[in-house]
């Protein structure tokens, strides 16, 4: 159990909704994955009003909280605009703030995101910022009003799994009050695993489950290995060593001294 924002959880993976191959598809997912938050952007629903309201309608059936996403926005004022109508549509302060600056990397854009992120605050918004694994930008964003920080591990979509560990480690043991969500470049299960073994306190997934051979064994992959890091983090793992060290003891042994005829 977990507690971010105002609900509590039994599940540390947060789910994307994009790119799966169908909504039977996408809801089993979930429904494997037990995950009690999914990501879905606005502009999948005011794209095509009918469609999009199919979609909704079929999102609230799965009975998970909803965080929606400014993704596509470039600028503070289009994220805060997207934001504000999100607030509208869904009925959630939630909203999951991303103002890309980079159309190569999808890497954040530090400036206008704080901009953003602290008007969105002083608005009554639980902002959940897509960020670089930056300190700064993380201390300003806190500074700003956030209480919820999620760095990426790689760029979106890259499946690389934890670029900058030394980084992301150094994020965590700065910040240890702020709730932090590694989101972006999750492609194995093994690299959520990594996260949580980190300290982070979850991990969102979307292109890795929804364009698995399997979608839905992916997500119970991923829910396991959320879980397995997580555990491994609180019972407190072993530090590594330059050199072997002996798990038996030496002192004492049965063979020792001299040889015996």
């Amino acid at each position: 159990m977990w507690t971010i924002g105002d609900t509590t959880l039994d599940s540390r993976l947060l789910l994307g909704t994009a790119r799966y191959p169908s909504p039977a598809v996408l809801r089993d997912a979930v429904i494997q994955s037990n995950t009690g938050i999914i990501t879905v952007s606005l502009r999948r629903e005011t794209a095509q009003a009918p469609i999009g309201g199919r979609f909704w309608d079929y999102l609230k059936d799965l009975n998970v909280r909803i965080l929606p996403n400014t993704a596509g926005c470039r600028t503070a004022r289009e994220a805060i605009t997207t934001a504000r109508l999100a607030r509208d549509l869904f009925d959630t302060p939630w909203i999951k703030l991303e103002v890309i600056g980079d159309e190569l990397t999808l890497q954040p854009d530090p400036f206008g995101l704080v901009e953003a992120a602290k008007e969105l605050c002083h608005d009554g918004f639980t902002v959940f910022p897509y960020m670089t694994d930056d300190l700064v930008v993380a201390e300003r964003l806190l500074h700003a009003g956030c209480d919820i920080l999620m760095p990426w591990g790689a760029p979106i979509g890259s499946g690389r799994g934890l670029a900058n560990p030394g980084a992301l480690t150094a994020l965590r043991q700065r910040f240890p009050e702020a709730t932090m969500i590694v989101d972006a470049g999750i492609g194995r299960p093994s690299h959520a695993c990594h996260a949580m073994e980190l300290g982070y306190d979850a991990v969102l997934v979307n292109t890795a489950v929804a364009t698995a051979g399997d979608p839905v064994a992916m997500a119970k992959a991923m829910a396991d290995a959320v879980r397995a890091g997580r555990l491994g983090y609180e019972a407190g793992m072993m530090r590594s060593h330059d050199r072997a060290v002996a798990s038996t003891p030496v002192v004492d042994r049965p063979f020792s001294g001299e040889a015996r005829p």
